[in-house]
């Protein structure tokens, strides 16, 4: 049975599921900041899936990257498995901007998070239902 970890719980806001993949958004307002996780039980490196799952997994990573990117205007998509921290594999898409808070370092451990208002979530979440296929449920 999947479980997310609880500091990806903690840490972000739940958007939806794609097939194979849960879709949060990091509870940080100063960049357009996803994870993917995949729904498996007790995967911690990509080359744990089947290649299936792979295939998968590689495919919503990618067709979300393409749809941040023309959502939220981005310079450039930071995709990366990065799990120091964190052991559940989860995928990071993160639209970055010259003009963001950390451009051009990485994201992580430069500033403090600034939580998203109710506000800002609504925006995002309507805007992603105008671009993610039939293929994804929004979650509560």
């Amino acid at each position: 049975m999947f479980v997310l970890d609880s500091r990806l719980e903690q840490d972000t806001l739940l958007l939806g599921d794609f097939p194979l993949c849960r879709l949060l958004l990091m509870n940080d307002a100063q960049y357009p900041w996803f994870i993917l996780v995949p729904r498996r039980e007790e995967i911690s490196e990509l080359f744990q899936l089947d290649a299936a799952d792979q295939l998968a997994l590689w495919n919503e990573a990618t067709a979300l990257a393409e749809t941040v990117k023309d959502t939220f205007g981005a310079d450039k998509m930071n995709v990366a498995t990065l799990g120091n921290v964190v052991g559940q594999l989860h995928m990071h898409v993160i639209a970055r901007r010259r003009d963001d808070a950390a451009w051009p370092a990485p994201v992580w451990g430069r500033h403090p998070a600034k939580p998203y208002s109710d506000e800002q979530v609504a925006a995002i979440r309507d805007k992603l239902k105008l671009v993610l296929t039939d293929h994804f449920r929004f979650g509560v």
